[in-house]
């Protein structure tokens, strides 16, 4: 079947359009919700079929699926395409966006349940999947981009969705510019290839970088702008600042966006890219330490926060930054891993807070939670498995993801070092900590509800326990796939030095050992009722108060970014640019048209005697003109 990479890109655009623009005006009347949630779950159904379709094909030939649907622009010798490639990296992303993808919007007909924009809603998701499929498939840099800017639009209208709240229609308008910042970035590297090779092709691209003689530009260079572009993307120092606000938005969307897609974008860009990234040993320690960075400074932020789905993306960004460091030390494989089972387990963890969020009528402060275990227990068995698999607890899934990417840390040949390992394992250790500790404060202790809320308690309906229940499975299961090895003709695995191998297995059992002592050391202080967490709370009362703040970073931001551009907008684009210079000209011209109207006005008095004078004075005038010059 011809135009299948077509048309498993086009299908959710066809959703999008059916839900936008049909069921958006006729819901209440011929068509209902039952109509929308067809459409809406049916479209991402048909591009996971296709896509596991493409992929049973790719596994029996064993060569890339390449297609081109038609030509965008032509200049000359040169032309834009737009096409399609779809490779063992393509397709396990496709795969992991469909698939993963299609439980979240199956999920929302149960959480949207009776929101009066329905429709609305369902028309965005299936927009955004849409732009990520484009994302992922596209051949070209620029059909990528154009799938990049797409996820940032539709990001903003779904984190904005109810905005009719300033907060949350703020939120959305946050992550929309900060991650235009980084994609400043993105297009100066897409300009430098262009210039150097010739072709915005990635795997030409990568050829090229990998042929006889390299393109005459830095790739380090390069390999740093479009890493600008990844940390806007996927919320790495400096610019992850908009990934907690975007909780503003439904739960589903949350998982959407921090589970399978748009943040796991920049990741997918380092590693389709890593034909340049084998050339550039700076760019790929400047990606590896800001990694790291970011992994230990989100996993701090985390240990403080009570709003249950900011621990989890504050979570997200720190699981996000071990995925640059694994790319970083040449390990693209292992971070392609780590994005598909964090996917599983942050998509389960998202969700199921969001089954928490719909048993107590849009709570989410953990600290007036507690003893639902009991009382929603799909929910909590769920959670658990979920919450084991991010802390790396053996055999879940996030073990066997977070073991290799912490290996490679700490022996790749390609810049691992004993200290990137100790700031990863920290920030793991931290993880462990904080994922339990969330764990023990909503579902085990004594009840901290208000009576009102704890009556309504009530398990989710099968539509959103079901989900669940697969993400479980899921994340109890996926490290089981030897993604990395089926990765590795494309993505082959750093070298290892020969002397360093005998510690593989130690490493191994600290790492285990870490996720165990992360959980135990919840245990301690908040298995009876956290009261030992309150009693010690006061002696780092300091310490505390500056990650409830998150460091500060927005209000530095503020002060250093917002308030000088808020004055600059205001003093002299405002008022010099449009009071002065643009209403001033406007003034000023509709003022010279009222000055000579009313002198020309004067003219006309209507006396004879004075048009004669005047027409005398006209014909003299003309005279003396011609007598001179003739």
């Amino acid at each position: 079947m011809r135009y299948l990479l077509t048309l498993i890109v086009l299908s959710p655009l066809a959703g999008f359009l059916v839900n936008g623009i049909l069921a958006t005006r006729l819901t209440g009347a011929r068509l209902g919700p039952r109509f929308v949630s067809f459409v809406a779950c049916l479209m991402p159904l048909l591009s996971f079929a296709l896509t596991v379709q493409c992929f049973m094909q790719l596994l029996g030939s064993g060569t890339p699926l390449i297609e081109a649907s038609y030509t965008w622009a032509q200049f000359g010798s040169q032309s834009f395409g737009i096409g399609f490639h779809f490779d063992r990296l393509s397709g396990v992303m496709a795969l992991v966006v469909t698939g993963v993808g299609s439980l979240i919007h199956i999920y929302s007909v149960g959480y949207m349940k009776g929101d009066e924009s329905y429709a609305r809603y369902f028309a965005y998701l299936n927009l955004f999947l849409f732009f990520m499929l484009l994302l992922v498939l596209g051949r070209s840099m620029l059909v990528m981009f154009v799938g990049w800017e797409g996820v940032g639009l539709a990001s903003y209208l779904l984190i904005g969705f109810w905005f009719e709240d300033p907060v949350k229609a703020a939120a959305g308008k946050k992550a929309f510019i900060t991650n235009r910042i980084g994609d400043a970035g993105f297009l100066l590297g897409m300009f430098l290839i262009w210039g150097a090779v010739g072709t915005l092709d990635m795997d030409r691209v990568n050829a090229a970088f990998n042929g006889p003689t390299p393109p005459l530009v830095s790739a380090s260079l390069v390999g740093i702008l479009l890493f600008i572009g990844a940390c806007g993307k996927s919320a790495q120092i400096p610019l992850h600042v908009w990934l907690p606000d975007a909780m503003a938005g439904p739960t589903p969307v949350s998982a959407l966006i921090h589970a399978a897609t748009m943040v796991t974008g920049g990741v997918y860009l380092v590693a389709r890219m890593s034909g340049v990234y084998l050339h550039a040993p700076e760019a790929s320690a400047v990606i590896a330490w800001v990694g790291v960075a970011t992994a230990f400074f989100a996993a701090t932020i985390a240990i403080v926060q009570n709003d249950i789905k900011k621990v989890l993306a504050y979570s997200t960004v720190s699981q996000l930054g071990l995925m640059f460091v694994a790319l970083g030390v040449g390990a693209y494989a292992v971070a392609i891993f780590h994005v598909m089972t964090h996917a599983f387990f942050k998509a389960c963890l998202f969700l199921g807070s969001g089954s928490v969020i719909h048993a107590l009528h849009g709570e989410q402060d953990i600290t007036r939670m507690g003893g639902l275990a009991k009382r929603i227990p799909v929910t909590f068995v769920t959670f658990a498995v979920a919450t084991a698999a991010i802390a790396g607890i053996p055999p879940l899934a996030g073990f066997f993801s977070k073991d290799e990417i912490l290996w490679f840390a700490f022996a790749s040949s390609r810049g691992g070092s004993p200290l990137l390992w100790g700031l990863a394992s920290a920030a793991s250790l931290m993880t462990a900590f904080y994922m339990f500790r969330l764990l023990w404060l909503t579902f085990f202790g004594r009840s901290r509800m208000d009576a009102e809320t704890e009556h309504h308690v009530h398990e989710s309906p099968l539509s959103m326990t079901g989900i669940l229940a697969i993400l479980a499975v899921l994340s109890a299961l996926g490290g089981f796939i030897p993604l990395p090895h089926f990765l590795e003709p494309m993505l082959p695995l750093p070298a290892v030095p020969h002397e360093l191998h005998h510690l593989e297995g130690t490493l191994v059992m600290v790492a285990v050992f870490f996720g165990f002592l992360g959980l135990a050391v919840a245990w301690f202080f908040y298995g009876n009722d956290a009261q030992r967490a309150a009693r010690l709370r006061p002696s780092f009362d300091a310490l505390h108060r500056i990650l409830w703040n998150k460091y500060y970073i927005d209000e530095l931001y503020e002060a250093a970014l917002g308030r000088p551009l808020n004055w600059i907008s205001k003093r002299i684009f405002l008022q010099l640019g449009d009071r002065a210079l643009i209403d001033g000209t406007l003034h000023g011209l509709s003022g010279l048209a009222k000055l000579s109207a009313g002198a020309l006005s004067s003219v006309q008095t209507g006396s004879l005697h004075r048009y004669a004078f005047f027409v005398v004075i006209g014909v003299v005038a003309a005279v003396a003109w011609s007598v001179r010059h003739g």
